[in-house]
């Protein structure tokens, strides 16, 4: 079986974690490179790229060519708009939906000195820091983790956001501030690995029995709440869901791009008809001030996603 995949050393980890787990159900799976757009305006702001899946356009063609059986994105980046003949076929367990903040010198975030330089290429992150940490400075930042590591080192930086289940699945031991998500909410199905594939295919139906139930569950309703204020990746905003029982706690917000202005619900919605719930609570989002934010981030931002 042919995995799609981008290049990057995360990317490959994850990829191979899906070779993995098929060759334990004794399929034979290798990773397939695709450099995406993503890869090659490494330096762009994700926001300022023209159209929406800088890091899958590519890898969705060639799916849809027949030259790769599946691909293994992060869920994150995957657009709630999908080509015809995809569909994702597996989500696996979720590591972490976490943001953490990585330090030059080992501090917290409340405790950098007005001025420092936080970097981060998410306009969700860089309002979130000018919501809670007005003193602090935010600068775009692109590249691998590694890449963003270094330039924290060499100075350019005084902390940097990364994802954490990145940094768990290259097996990173480092010191960081884990950010409480029901502040610091995260981006719809930060932190996930998914498996896309051609439906009806022998490919979809042997990597669909990796997938993790209430990982399916949470980001279902995470992704519903993203395309239904259809902020794409330009808007700052994050969903989080988590499933407790026979319930979802899932809180969700948009933010200004100066972080001084926010539309936030959280809501406990049922299992049961969690599709329906979940439309409900991005309508209250919207009515809330939440859809006037990402018309007002897509205006700044010149973007038409």
């Amino acid at each position: 079986m042919k995995v799609g995949t981008r290049g990057s050393k995360l990317a490959l980890a994850q990829a191979r974690k899906v070779c993995g787990l098929l060759a334990e159900k004794g399929v034979a799976a290798s990773p397939v490179v695709i450099r995406t757009s993503g890869d090659v305006h490494a330096s762009e702001p994700l926001h300022a790229m023209k159209g929406v899946g800088a890091f899958v356009r590519e890898i969705d063609d060639r799916l849809l060519a027949g030259d790769l059986d599946v691909a293994v994105h992060s869920l994150k980046d995957v657009p709630t708009k999908r080509p015809a003949g995809l569909a994702t076929a597996a989500t696996l367990k979720r590591e972490s939906a976490l943001d953490v903040a990585v330090t030059r010198d080992g501090e917290r975030l409340a405790e950098l000195k007005d001025g420092a330089v936080v970097g981060t290429s998410s306009t969700r992150r860089m309002a979130l820091i000018k919501k809670y940490y007005p003193g602090l400075l935010t600068k775009n930042i692109r590249g691998n983790v590694d890449t963003r590591l270094r330039k924290l080192r060499e100075g350019e930086y005084d902390a940097i956001l990364l994802a954490e289940a990145g940094l768990l699945r290259m097996g990173m031991d480092i010191e960081a501030e884990r950010l409480d998500p029901y502040e610091f909410v995260p981006s719809a199905n930060q932190g996930v690995i998914a498996v896309v594939a051609r439906p009806g295919t022998a490919a979809f139906d042997a990597v669909s029995a990796l997938s993790d139930p209430d990982t399916w569950l949470e980001t279902g309703v995470e992704r519903a709440i993203a395309s239904a204020l259809d902020g794409g990746c330009v808007a700052p905003m994050g969903a989080y869901a988590r499933r407790t029982g026979e319930f979802l706690d899932v809180v969700a917000e948009v933010l200004s791009l100066d972080g001084r202005r926010h539309a936030r619900v959280r809501k406990a919605i049922p299992v049961k008809g969690h599709e329906a719930h979940a439309l409900r609570l991005a309508e209250e989002l919207a009515a809330c001030g939440g859809r006037a934010l990402v018309d007002e981030a897509k205006r700044e931002l010149r973007c038409d996603d």
